[in-house]
């Protein structure tokens, strides 16, 4: 969005545009609304500390684009406030991912990639309300993100008081757990900032304790380079041999610190069509999924998070999980399919899984 002179505001009437602001997000499907100030100077340190310690691993985009990151003037000129959105997504259809770690033939997707992709609904709300401002307002300088650009997205939730940032390092609401997706406008309005939440994590250390591959190295802090999210979506060569057989079935993202948080006795399933589960994508088998040419699986995730990781590394990942699924003739032969696989990394993978199978 072109930058604009920044509307001038009273305190009076940038209370009650706050106000109007929450109400019409309501009004769009999200479930709260924060304000932010853009001092995220605490968080520019620890986010320079963990890129120091290389526990962002591939992903050079988090080190890339200077300060722009952690100071939101800098992506967006202009910027004096922050307006913060949450969104649940937990598909009341979906199979509980307790459920699916219990079946090892099938394939445990990340519940919030099973629908829609996110970024696309999240978007088009967060532009639907910049507009709304505009309608009230006049034209306004803002930009709308959600994981979309350099910006400290679970830093400015925090401070726009959405939630805290727990020991796994996702947000957490105490009325909603964190079974939601995030979004920022950025704006030239000068508006109230919100007061933080405490952290209301306390003693409690079963995130730390169930991590499959213990990438939280301790409370608060995340070693990306072991996390089953970052190993089947973020890492694009080979997974390491020391994290396979804990990835057991999980073929996209791992929910498992999610799982097992008690505040998430308080989420809230979403009532959004788009978040829906796509049949073959919520349970699905994993010799089936493994058959899958690029074709089917260019058409099968048309439209979802999923597809960005390609067909090369959906059967790296898929064929990870066959190795640590239960010796079968099905098992096997889906796996000999694959041995001359064009892939080089496809083949690796495949030959470690049947390793795995002695026969």
């Amino acid at each position: 969005m072109p930058q604009q002179q920044a509307n001038p505001v009273t305190n009076e009437q940038s209370s009650a545009l706050v106000a109007d602001i929450r109400r019409w997000g309501l009004e769009l499907g999200f479930q709260q609304i924060g304000i932010a100030d853009v001092d995220l100077a605490a968080y520019e340190r620890r986010l320079d500390r963990w890129l120091d310690e290389g526990h962002h691993g591939e992903m050079g985009w988090m080190a890339a684009h200077g300060r722009k990151r952690s100071r939101p003037q800098l992506l967006h000129p202009g910027t004096r406030s922050v307006i913060a959105a949450r969104m649940d997504y937990l598909p009341p259809d979906a199979t509980p991912v307790e459920s699916l770690l219990e079946q090892p033939e099938r394939a445990c997707i990340s519940r919030y990639a099973v629908g829609r992709d996110y970024h696309k609904v999240m978007r088009s709300r967060l532009k639907k309300l910049a507009q709304r401002i505009e309608k009230a307002l006049g034209p306004i300088g803002y930009r709308v993100f959600t994981d979309s650009a350099p910006v400290l997205e679970k830093p400015l939730a925090e401070k726009a008081g959405l939630g805290w940032i727990g020991k796994h390092t996702n947000l957490l609401n105490r009325r909603a757990g964190s079974w939601f997706f995030l979004g920022e406008i950025y704006t030239d309005l000068a508006l109230p900032a919100d007061e933080p939440v405490r952290d209301h994590c306390g003693s409690c250390r079963r995130c730390i304790d169930i991590c499959p591959t213990q990438a939280i190295i301790a409370p608060y802090q995340l070693d990306a380079r072991r996390c089953i999210s970052y190993l089947t979506i973020e890492l694009k060569g080979s997974i390491p041999v020391e994290f396979r057989a804990a990835m057991g079935n999980r073929i996209y993202g791992c929910d498992d610190c999610q799982m097992v948080c008690p505040w998430n006795r308080y989420a809230q399933f979403s009532g959004e069509d788009d978040f829906q589960p796509r049949q073959d994508l919520d349970a699905g088998d994993l010799v089936e999924l493994f058959a899958w040419d690029e074709a089917t699986f260019l058409a099968r995730t048309e439209g979802t998070a999923i597809r960005r990781i390609g067909h090369e590394r959906w059967l790296r990942n898929i064929a990870v999980a066959l190795g640590n699924a239960p010796t079968s003739p099905a098992v096997l032969s889906a796996l000999q399919a694959r041995i001359d696989h064009a892939s080089a990394l496809v083949r690796e993978h495949v030959a470690w899984a049947l390793q795995q199978h002695p026969h």
